[in-house]
């Protein structure tokens, strides 16, 4: 087995991210082979990836963003087990670079943006290499884009929840846009105007509606 160099080590840490023990690991097991090392890295992540895959994965990051002009806006949440790795920079630098791809490539849905390559690597797998470095279940669970003749975005501190919204007319200021969007992330409209409101929930509404009057004594003929 040959000898482990530094700068191996150096540079197939930055090349996956890995820790610096696992990064001479791979290279002793593959007799300094930089490619073979960069694959077991990979393969240990796929592994750790399978293992965790019934874990839940309820922290992470909501972020959105828009184009230049505007007129588009996507928003995604990568999910990961622990707030601590959800504040971690690489973390927030990966969420960040999937959102930024999501904008430039105008993906169709989740499973299309998963398939899109950032420096020559597939989404899907990228986000799979970090469960085997950080040992936590990675995911990116959500993706939307809208387009619009003014699109505005809403991040709340901490990451923890993003809008994105579409107004079909422009001419206002950059505020009400952006107030717009804090209260759709305050109150949490189920659609845009009563007509869009889906049958189910209008019933249920109503139920819950009478449900209330009976409890404040009112006769049922009034219900």
């Amino acid at each position: 087995m040959s000898e482990v160099k530094t700068a191996d080590i150096v540079k197939l840490r930055k090349l996956t991210g890995a820790g610096m023990m696992d990064c001479k690991n791979a290279l002793a097991e593959s007799n300094g082979d930089l490619d073979k090392a960069v694959e077991l890295i990979r393969e240990r992540g796929k592994a750790i990836a399978n293992k965790r895959a019934d874990r839940e994965a309820g922290e992470g990051a909501a972020i959105a963003a828009t184009s230049a002009d505007g007129k588009r806006g996507a928003l995604i949440v990568l999910n990961c087990e622990t707030d601590f790795v959800a504040k971690n920079e690489k973390f927030v630098g990966l969420a960040t670079q999937i959102l930024n791809k999501a904008l430039e490539s105008d993906s169709a849905d989740l499973n299309a943006l998963l398939e899109v390559q950032i420096d020559g690597r597939k989404i899907h797998d990228l986000v799979l290499d970090q469960s085997g470095i950080t040992g936590e279940k990675f995911e990116l669970s959500y993706y939307e884009k809208l387009h619009g003749e003014k699109v505005v975005f809403y991040i709340h501190p901490g990451n923890k929840l993003a809008t994105i919204v579409s107004f079909n007319k422009g001419g206002f200021g950059e505020q009400v846009g952006k107030d717009v969007a804090m209260q759709v992330a305050a109150m949490n409209p189920v659609s845009v105007s009563v007509e869009d409101v889906p049958e189910k929930v209008r019933q249920q509404e109503f139920e819950i509606g009478k449900e209330q009057a009976r409890l404040e004594g009112k006769p049922e003929n009034m219900l």
